[in-house]
């Protein structure tokens, strides 16, 4: 199941400040509720998981996440997070592209959700990816 979101966020940091603390993946991972840095395992990528819950169902995610791009004359960073289901046939996968700007910025999600995850359906999977992102540009917001 493919999905993609939009989201918007807003700071009272400086620009340049505000790009290198999206870069700082030890800083931002954390943001995300129910994510966690296991290892950092290289200057642009960790092993992390994230514990989810679907309903009633919950689920834990282990897996990489990588800045693939990052222009930091126009304020703009590229993430690859793929992970895997513990216990499960599941896959998650993302590309999230910030773009900053005075003030805040814009974050565009590119998802791909396999396995259980999935057959919950859209509605469920597209509220908690909605819910999870919005949680997290209030906390970018405030790093």
């Amino acid at each position: 199941m493919a999905v993609e979101l939009d989201h918007t966020f807003t700071t009272a940091k400086p620009i340049d400040e505000s790009f290198a603390t999206i870069l700082d993946l030890e800083r931002v991972v954390p943001c995300v509720e129910g994510g966690s840095v296991i290892e950092k395992t290289g200057p642009d990528s960790v092993k992390a998981e994230i514990k989810v819950k679907m309903g009633a169902v919950g689920m834990k995610f282990t897996g990489t996440v990588e800045i693939l791009e990052q222009d930091a004359a126009a304020h703009r960073a590229v993430m690859s997070v793929k992970s895997r289901e513990a216990g499960g046939q599941g896959h998650a996968s993302a590309n999230v592209v910030f773009e900053l700007s005075d003030g805040g910025g814009m974050i565009h999600t590119n998802a791909q959700i396999t396995g259980k995850a999935a057959s919950m359906g859209e509605g469920v999977v597209v509220g908690v990816l909605d819910a999870l992102i919005t949680d997290f540009t209030r906390k970018l917001g405030e790093l």
